[in-house]
């Protein structure tokens, strides 16, 4: 059979399998055992199991666990709502005071914890009913927390950049680094939005917070420092040659395990199973959809599928915009069904060699990918931040989150033309700290 239309039937395939409800890890499995049952005979499945734990025989998959940890023992707490009454204390005379602290308090918190639905509701506790008490509309409340969570993906440290430096075998520092400028980008573009959109409803007094002494704005810092201290000390050791991510990851997990504890009081036992258990679940699902990944793009190499793709692509006549821009459309049709970390392996085998044969780079491709997965996480059908938005605010319907939310899909489409149109802004920071690649 032509390697071209198995690999349609593989597409197809795996379509039905993961919209039948199956778990993604479980579905690439079966997917993947299947096929090569079906062309290489039953002795092919000996080698899945060596297959599916050697991808996990990867000393920088470490680093997954610990970042979720840290995540996770920060979200536990009253950080971010910390987080949120500092800025919005210190930021009280800019303004649109309110509306900024709350995209700032999402960028901030989305490095401290690297994840979006976390930073959603870490956030939106406190943010979503103070917009809402000084008159802000339903829809820029929402929809800006909505938006401001899916930073938690590209800001560092990124989980999602993370699994992709394992799949493509490309610098995680460089891809941390390479998300830097890219998010404030879209921290700014969210934050001139929001403004005008708040401008537009015609309230000119929502732009104007109320008056903090200065004893009241020193009086939260000590909540706060602390981790932002530990961020700093994480990035600072792992792009000064002290540790690697890993490495950094670890001590980071623990550091903020233990100002969780001192500063919030997380003495009770059951409060730090719970951050470990929740820890463990989410761990172990990334790590078995990078293993089941694994598995899949074994079949899609040994089916000559992969290759046979790459080949057909290098030989369309089509300007190589064209083709990024048809990667693009595919990617966020996948960002609408399945999460970022479940496409990105499952597409990372078969976009690879497309788009390092059209001369793209690896670094400022997964900034591109990234931005096309926060798409995902705030549009329909599963958009999981507008659930989470919903669950804090179940008063303000779904429809009304949507419609907050579609402007910021806007900026996010607007951010990723940009990045086309100047790619340094990926690729300049990680060149200036690490060197330029060869």
């Amino acid at each position: 059979m032509d390697p071209l239309v198995l690999g349609l039937i593989v597409a197809i395939a795996t379509i039905t399998v993961l919209f039948s409800g199956v778990s993604v890890a479980l579905g690439l499995l079966i997917v993947s055992g299947g096929f090569l049952v079906v062309f290489d005979g039953m002795r092919s499945l000996e080698l899945m199991p060596e297959i599916l734990f050697g991808k996990l025989n990867n000393f920088a998959l470490l680093s997954i666990p610990m970042f979720i940890i840290m995540g996770s023992s920060i979200a536990s707490t009253r950080a971010g709502a910390d987080l949120y009454e500092a800025l919005e204390r210190w930021l009280t005379r800019v303004p649109g005071g309110l509306v900024i602290s709350n995209l700032g308090a999402c960028a901030l918190f989305s490095a401290m914890s690297g994840s979006s639905p976390a930073t959603c509701a870490a956030i939106g506790k406190m943010g979503i009913p103070e917009m809402r008490k000084r008159g802000y509309p339903d829809a820029v409340a929402a929809g800006s927390i909505a938006a401001g969570g899916t930073l938690g993906i590209l800001i560092p440290p990124s989980v999602t950049m993370i699994v992709y430096g394992i799949a493509t075998e490309t610098s995680i520092g460089r891809l941390f680094l390479a998300g830097v400028i890219p998010g404030l980008m879209l921290v700014t573009l969210f934050m001139i939005w929001s403004l005008y959109s708040t401008w537009r409803s015609g309230d000119m007094n929502l732009l104007n917070g109320r008056s903090y002494s200065w004893a009241e704005r020193f009086e939260i810092l000590p909540r706060v420092l602390p981790f932002m201290a530990i961020i700093l000390g994480v990035l600072y050791a792992m792009y000064g040659g002290i540790a690697t991510p890993s490495e950094t990851a670890a001590v980071g997990a623990l550091l903020c395990l233990v100002i969780a504890m001192v500063i919030y009081r997380l003495w009770s036992p059951r409060a730090l199973w719970v951050v470990l258990r929740d820890s463990t679940r989410e761990s172990v699902m990334i790590l078995f959809i990078i293993a089941a990944a694994g598995v899949f793009s074994y079949m899609l190499s040994t089916l000559f599928i992969t290759q046979s793709i790459a080949g057909w692509i290098g030989t369309l006549e089509v300007n190589r915009w064209v083709l990024m821009a048809a990667i693009n459309v595919f990617l966020l049709v996948a960002g609408f069904f399945l999460p970022p970390v479940a496409v990105i392996l499952m597409a990372a085998p078969i976009l690879m060699p497309i788009i390092t044969t059209a001369g793209f780079d690896p670094i400022w491709f997964a900034v591109v990918l990234t931005i096309n997965m926060e798409i995902g996480l705030i549009s329909p059908p599963v958009g999981l931040n507008l659930y989470v938005i919903n669950g804090i605010a179940p008063d303000i319907k779904l429809k009304t989150i949507l419609y907050g939310s579609l402007p910021y899909v806007g900026c996010m489409v607007l951010a990723i033309i940009l990045l086309c149109f100047f790619p340094g802004l990926a690729t300049w920071l990680p060149d200036a700290v690490m060197g330029a690649t060869q």
